[in-house]
């Protein structure tokens, strides 16, 4: 793969998460900064709905793919033809405007001996699109965290997306959608492969 992926390591010098009460009081200062007014009835319990809303959003951050991934399955009867796992419905956020991106993952590989339980891919999709993102770089770590953990003969990933930052705001181009794909191994080398999946995913 071509992609450069960033999976951000711990730094050596972490920043203290902030309290509880100090991302409410920062959902107040954003609501005062938008003109209302947070003391008012309405909006009293929107900062502590925020936070909580938030924690699960971004949950991803408190995940480890390679946890999920690590279980993996021998017994597959002599099985070495493509698994596909499509339309697999997420919600992200982008990273430029925390504005929300929907859209449907189709992940693929070609095992080696080894299979995946078929739930562990959906849950890598999850754990990754509940960080901010870019749709690049999401398409590109589910990808990378499968052929790191499966050591494929290939890996094939196609991510499909409306994002909220260009249908709210800025061109506000409501329905456009957007295509990633990133491929690796024989799904990279091999045209015919790549075409199979193409046509598995359109299939529908």
């Amino acid at each position: 793969m071509d992609a450069i992926v960033k999976n951000f390591p711990a730094s050596k010098e972490k920043q203290a998460r902030p309290t509880l009460q100090e991302a409410e009081e920062a959902v107040r200062v954003l609501l005062r900064w938008a003109g209302d007014d947070p003391a008012r009835e309405g909006l009293l319990d929107t900062p502590k709905r925020v936070a909580a809303a938030y924690r699960e959003l971004f949950a991803g951050y408190e995940q480890s793919p390679e946890e999920v991934l690590g279980r993996t399955f021998e017994e597959v009867s002599g099985y070495d033809d493509i698994v596909l796992v499509r339309e697999i419905p997420f919600f992200s956020h982008c990273e430029h405007h925390m504005l929300p991106i929907i859209g449907k993952a189709h992940v693929a590989y070609l095992p080696k001996g080894r299979v995946l339980g078929l739930s562990k891919i959906a849950r890598v999709v999850e754990i990754f699109g509940r960080r901010l993102q870019t749709q690049e770089n999401l398409t590109a770590q589910i990808a990378n965290a499968i052929e790191e953990t499966l050591k494929p003969r290939g890996v094939a990933v196609m991510i499909e997306a409306e994002h909220m930052c260009m249908e709210m705001r800025g061109v506000q181009k409501q329905g456009s959608q957007t295509m990633t794909t990133t491929f690796s191994g024989e799904f990279k080398t091999n045209a015919a492969e790549q075409a199979r999946f193409f046509t598995l995913v359109r299939n529908r």
